[in-house]
């Protein structure tokens, strides 16, 4: 992984002007504005339950993507493999974004384009039973849009609820009502299709808007995604769904407001700062469709050149993988090989700005496709990869992990599954371009993702033109993929996802390299312990993590975690990092086995523990040792919201089951706590900015250990069953197949069947094994993982005395040295480049 040394850039904050959260408890970045010349820019093993299970994990060979032809005003995206063509491309029949063969050739023709994407085009049937439902859903916008609007002349606001000079959201928010209007007005069977009065509204608010909020002449305050992305954003989508409706000179005053506040599709804020990740894509869209409206060519030159970020030498693609080699680094903002996405330096945002780059950058090639403002970079190929490992391991049934989603888990609006909807709709406008064999691949990943969410139907709640998309490859004969059964972890981001037939586990930590969670913008405000070893369960519940579980449950007991129980303030010690490296752990190719660990350092505490999980098929084994603080210390077995408050919950010597959630085994029969409560909050309690003030109650069944006030050298282990019924957790209690091996200072290790699992937290032994340093090991069967969780070594060393074995794995072997050493083997494995990633070694 490229160095990312702390000082280089600001992180892209979203506010810098707000002080109401505590400032970085150690800023470590200082603002830089581009001086470079513009120049040209230079896994773990996976397996699936149902059909079509094999991943396509290689494509082609670095090459000039070509993102192919126009289709009735609306492009394909296409990245052919090298005997494709354009005129070839695998199409999903009857979607409004394929319905032409003819590349497009003026910006009038991509004005178009983007209106199809808006609308969904001409050729929305609203007979159709299910367009019908989209297009009402249109109507209730607009008509509560209507309702409340002022018509006054006098008028000091367009709607009572936005009527703050002082909050820049109320500026962005007011656009993107606005543009709930216009595209009710060009929607085809739409009750507001083309209607004057409409028109004239959103002419009024335009004009209202430009001499009281939006233009050159007034100041811009607060937060300056509004000024340049949100309300940019919304306010050129009006301008293109109303362009015959709105005098040229006035559109033209309006986009000189646009191109005021976002001018460069490289950079952003008011101090013209470099732009990445997200933001970037965000950034270069604006300026792509104000160019669009004004005819302005040379912008979309620079649009394109931006996503590669040829003015920076490539520095902040956002096409590119961070840890490629021999890439010039910026911020470390993006996609990562492992599938990890960071934004705002070192947050995980998968599920937050992750999505949205996916959702927005798949909009953007889709209007620039087969043009002469085609994106030629190689690198647009991950693109792909991005889908099948920075998304799909994170999906759970239509959910999306928690612990990748930033502060937006913090938001009514992000729960009930809805931001995986952004990612079917970026992925649905790839496909009908893709080469064939990723059309297919793609084709069966969306229909699974669709059909296997029962929680929330994508069909009712998607736009017209995805809706088309995706209705006809529901009805194509294409096998879905079947369900995701894999371990996959992140050392990039400190993450892991742990996928079973009828359960998924994710894991998430923080380290040294890596921040515990963002609170900015009033929002996240108890974030505190999402990173201290939470476990995320995900079962047949699908709605779990939905149905407001993030204001109710309790943030001091979050599962997984080991904390210190004292009061914090709101956004106490966000952005922070540990003073610890070791994070991360070994995963077994091909299946479904893994070791994790963390050296767990409490912010703002002298609360210490090493903690682990051993992740072996459907059981969970979970091992603690050195718990020392000076405050009340508890580690959290479980706390789940319940379905209906009725659930049984059995408690046993040894052993405890939570009905419909799984069983739970303490085999040294050490004394935990339960609680079943009824838990009332609002969202305003962990937002702010979003939250409403409405009162919640849910049930929740809690289980800790209470490792008491001021412990020291404390510890847990405890087996975790889920799904498993009561019957089944009682005869696990009995039959114990588990063996605690170690755990201490040196190791944490168990025993379960033929695996060998062990986390190193320092040189030593355990059983077969011993290390010269820090490392995470597991053993199975002829197969041997190793890693350096603390992504500071340059080798790891293990010897295996286990004799009888003869390696598959040669000295050939890049990084890997295997030699006799006794009557078993000496494994010597540079670590260098590995970043934490797990190296393999196979013996007979």
């Amino acid at each position: 992984m490229p160095n990312r040394t702390p000082g280089e850039r600001t992180p892209d904050l979203t506010s810098p002007r707000l002080t109401s959260n505590p400032p970085p408890p150690t800023p470590d970045l200082t603002p830089r504005r581009r001086t470079s010349t513009p120049a040209a820019p230079t896994s773990d093993g996976t397996s699936r339950e149902g059909t079509a299970a094999t991943r396509t994990s290689e494509i082609t060979p670095r090459r000039r993507a070509v993102l192919g032809g126009a289709l009735g005003g609306a492009a394909l995206l296409a990245l052919p493999g090298p005997a494709a063509a354009a005129s070839t491309i695998p199409a999903v029949a009857g979607s409004p974004l394929t319905s032409s063969a003819r590349a497009a050739s003026t910006v009038d023709e991509l004005r178009l384009r983007w209106g199809t994407l808006l609308t969904g085009g001409p050729s929305v049937d609203p007979t159709d039973p299910d367009l019908a439902v989209a297009i009402a859903r249109v109507d209730r916008a607009a008509q509560s849009a209507l309702t409340t609007l002022d018509r006054s002349a006098n008028r000091t606001f367009l709607w009572p609820d936005l009527a703050s000079t002082t909050l820049s959201n109320h500026v962005a928010s007011n656009f993107r009502r606005i543009k709930q209007l216009a595209v009710a007005w060009a929607t085809n069977g739409s009750s507001y299709q083309g209607n004057t009065s409409v028109a004239d509204d959103i002419r009024g608010a335009l004009e209202w808007m430009h001499t009281n909020r939006y233009s050159p002449t007034l100041p811009r305050y607060d937060n300056d995604y509004d000024w340049e992305i949100g309300g940019a954003s919304a306010f050129a989508d009006t301008l293109v769904l109303l362009y015959d409706a709105i005098p040229a000179a006035v559109r033209t005053t309006y986009t000189q407001a646009i191109n005021y506040y976002t001018p460069d599709p490289n950079l952003w804020r008011a101090d013209r700062q470099i732009a990445t990740g997200a933001n970037r894509v965000w950034i270069a869209t604006v300026v792509a469709i104000r160019a669009v409206l004004d005819g302005d060519t040379p912008a979309l030159v620079r649009v394109r050149d931006a996503l590669s970020d040829t003015e920076g030498a490539g520095a902040n693609s956002v096409l590119a993988f961070n840890d490629a080699p021999g890439r010039v680094d910026g911020t470390g903002e993006g996609f990562y090989s492992d599938g990890s996405f960071l934004q705002h330096y070192k947050h995980p945002y998968n599920g937050g700005y992750g999505k949205e780059l996916l959702g927005t950058l798949s909009s953007l090639l889709y209007l620039l496709g087969g043009t002469e403002w085609t994106v030629t970079d190689p690198d647009l190929e991950n693109i792909y990869h991005w889908i099948d490992d920075a998304f799909d391991p994170l999906m759970v049934r239509g959910d999306l992990m928690g612990s990748v989603c930033g502060r937006e888990i913090a938001r009514p609006s992000k729960q009930n599954h809805a931001p995986t909807q952004t990612i079917i709709e970026g992925t649905l406008r790839l496909i009908p371009a893709a080469p064939a064999p990723r059309a297919t691949q793609l084709t069966a990943l969306v229909k699974q993702w669709i059909t296997e969410d029962t929680f929330r139907d994508f069909l009712k709640v998607t736009d017209p033109a995805s809706l088309v998309a995706a209705r006809t490859i529901l009805a194509s004969s294409a096998p879905a993929r079947g369900a995701l059964v894999v371990h996959k972890q992140y050392p990039l981001m400190d993450k892991a996802a742990h996928h079973r037939p009828g359960f998924t586990i994710g894991l998430s930590a923080y380290s040294s390299r890596i921040y515990n969670y963002e609170s900015i913008q009033n929002e996240n405000l108890h974030g505190w312990h999402l990173s201290d070893g939470m476990v995320l369960l995900y079962d047949d519940d699908l709605g779990h993590y939905s149905g407001d579980y993030w204001p109710t449950v309790d943030p001091y007991r979050l599962p997984g975690t080991t904390v210190d129980t004292r009061r914090l303030a709101d956004s106490y010690g966000f952005r922070s990092t540990s003073a610890a490296d070791w994070v991360g752990g070994a995963a077994v190719p091909g299946r479904t086995i893994g070791a994790y660990g963390m050296d767990l350092r409490g912010y703002g505490t002298n609360l210490r523990a090493l903690k682990s999980w051993f992740l072996i098929d459907d059981v969970m084994v979970c091992v603690g040792s050195g718990i020392t603080g000076e405050g009340t210390v508890e580690t959290i077995v479980e706390n789940r919201k319940l379905r209906t408050g009725n659930e049984t919950f059995t408690a046993a010597p040894g052993w405890c089951h939570l009905e419909g959630t799984g069983g739970y085994i303490f085999p040294d029969r050490t004394p935990v706590q339960s609680l079943r409560e009824n838990r009332t909050a609002t969202w305003r309690e962990i937002n702010l900015k979003y939250g409403t003030d409405d009162p919640i109650t849910r049930p929740y069944q809690t289980v800790w250990y209470a490792h008491g006030a001021a412990p020291v050298g404390q510890g847990y282990y405890y087996v975790q069953l889920p799904t498993a019924t009561l019957d089944q957790t009682k005869s696990y209690a009995n039959k114990l197949p588990v063996q605690k091996l170690r755990s201490d200072s040196t190791a944490h290790a168990i025993r379960l069947n033929d695996v060998l699992a062990a986390n190193f937290w320092t040189a030593g032994t355990v059983a077969e094994l011993t290390t010269d340093g820090p490392a995470s090991v597991v053993s199975v069967g002829g197969v041997v993982t190793i890693s350096d969780p603390t992504q500071t070594r340059t080798s790891i060393t293990v010897d295996l005395d286990k004799p009888g074995l003869s390696p598959v794995t040669t000295s050939l072997t890049a990084g890997l040295r295997v030699s006799r050493r006794g009557r078993g083997w000496r494994i010597v494995v540079d670590t260098t480049d590995r970043h934490g990633h797990s190296a393999v070694v196979r013996f007979r």
